[in-house]
């Protein structure tokens, strides 16, 4: 999800993005919506800023994966031989950790480079003056977490448009989820600005998207299940009619109280029955649920 929300903020403040990363305040700036989304390539997690001069390829993690290097080259295999331009790739890392993020894929006869980030050795500082990037003051190097959440959230309450302000808010809380206590959070920020958020309520409706999506995939599958068992059911029924006779209605609602596991045993079971009593024999050794 947070890597989500920085690929908001890139395509939104995408001059925000290379005036930090490419030093570059031309206001010729524009997000490149792109055709890689080719496996193994994830496109929903690329961000891709066009300048003049360059293609801006951004990755955000805050887990880092072991693919990671050769995903880069891949990328920029990739964008090359569309855009045949310079191509310039940086790995924004959110969350510190201790393992060794390489910033080269290489193997014999081939190196590749690109540049990694790692928000918490950041100056903060550099964030305040630009709105898009004020997010990542939350997670840049510090000794006084609560002193720069404080002053993060003063300086979104400084901004004039309502809609930014509640827009950075909830990406501000959102990262700082990484970071910080919930209780730090919510002492400095107000969760009412958070809910009347576009974002947030976005997110909300992504997770109930996401809930009834798996409750279809649940409920489908759960009735795959049950129409195989009232299958196996019908035929073991059909079979032992067949060898016995008529069957009490108890003894029918028995069997369809089987599992499917059940059902598969009674069907070589049934086999050699000789009489009812076989039958009765059979169904009373078996556990009840």
């Amino acid at each position: 999800m947070r890597d989500n929300l920085c690929k908001y903020l890139a395509e939104h403040y995408p001059t925000a993005f290379t005036q930090w990363l490419l030093n570059d305040a031309s206001a010729d700036v524009s997000v490149l919506k792109t055709e890689l989304n080719l496996k193994p390539i994830r496109a929903d997690a690329v961000t891709l800023v066009q300048t003049q001069h360059c293609i801006l390829h951004l990755e955000f993690q805050a887990e880092p994966e072991p693919t990671l290097p050769l995903r880069m080259l891949d990328y920029w295999l990739r964008l090359y031989r569309t855009y045949q331009c310079e191509i310039v790739q940086v790995l924004i890392l959110l969350r510190r950790t201790r393992v060794h993020v390489p910033d080269v894929f290489e193997l014999p006869n081939t190196t590749h480079r690109y540049r990694v980030v790692k928000l918490w050795e950041e100056d903060p500082q550099q964030f305040f003056a630009i709105p898009g990037l004020l997010p990542f003051a939350v997670l840049g190097k510090t000794n006084n977490e609560a002193g720069l959440l404080q002053a993060v959230a003063d300086q979104i309450r400084q901004i004039d448009s309502k809609q930014a302000q509640q827009e950075l808010s909830t990406i501000v809380q959102l990262l700082a989820g990484l970071q910080y206590s919930k209780e730090m959070i919510q002492a400095i920020f107000r969760e009412g600005m958070m809910r009347e958020s576009v974002i947030y309520q976005e997110i909300l409706q992504e997770g109930e998207r996401k809930g009834r999506r798996e409750g279809e995939q649940i409920g489908l599958q759960r009735g795959r299940q049950e129409g195989q068992l009232e299958g196996e059911c019908t035929l073991i029924l059909r079979q032992l009619r067949c060898r016995l006779g008529t069957l009490p209605d108890a003894v029918v609602q028995h069997i369809h109280g089987l599992s499917l596991e059940q059902l598969d045993a009674l069907g070589e079971a049934l086999l050699d029955f000789q009489d009812f009593n076989d039958l009765a024999m059979w169904l009373d050794s078996q556990p009840t649920g």
